[in-house]
């Protein structure tokens, strides 16, 4: 349980991160960030909860970094049914992309974020 709490609290902090890490676009996560290994997580309850940790921290930092448009408060399992339903339309994306268009459509702004 620490482990995905720790893991979450890194990552939103980097997604706020200034300058050069953050305008590369440098995302630290998973080895394989395709909605393939998503969908091959499905049996796996440790696995999938890491992945939804790492959705939750991504959505907490853009809730930090965006005080304006802010994320709603999601459950888990709508976070799970969100990359779901995107990675089943999607099955050759990635499960970032999935989390960014989620933080797209609850924070209201409707659009990918843009400087």
């Amino acid at each position: 349980m620490w482990r995905s709490v720790v893991f979450s609290m890194m990552l939103s902090m980097i997604v706020v991160l200034p300058g050069s890490a953050l305008a590369q676009g440098r995302m630290l996560g998973f080895d394989d960030n395709s909605c393939q290994a998503w969908a091959k997580s499905k049996d796996d309850a440790e696995v999938r909860r890491e992945y939804v940790s790492w959705a939750r921290g991504f959505l907490s930092g853009h809730n930090y970094a965006n005080q304006k448009q802010q994320v709603s408060d999601v459950s888990r399992s709508t976070i799970e049914m969100y990359i779901e339903r995107f990675c089943r339309d999607k099955p050759t994306g990635q499960f970032t992309e999935a989390v960014y268009r989620m933080s797209d459509q609850y924070s209201g702004r409707g659009a990918p974020i843009s400087k």
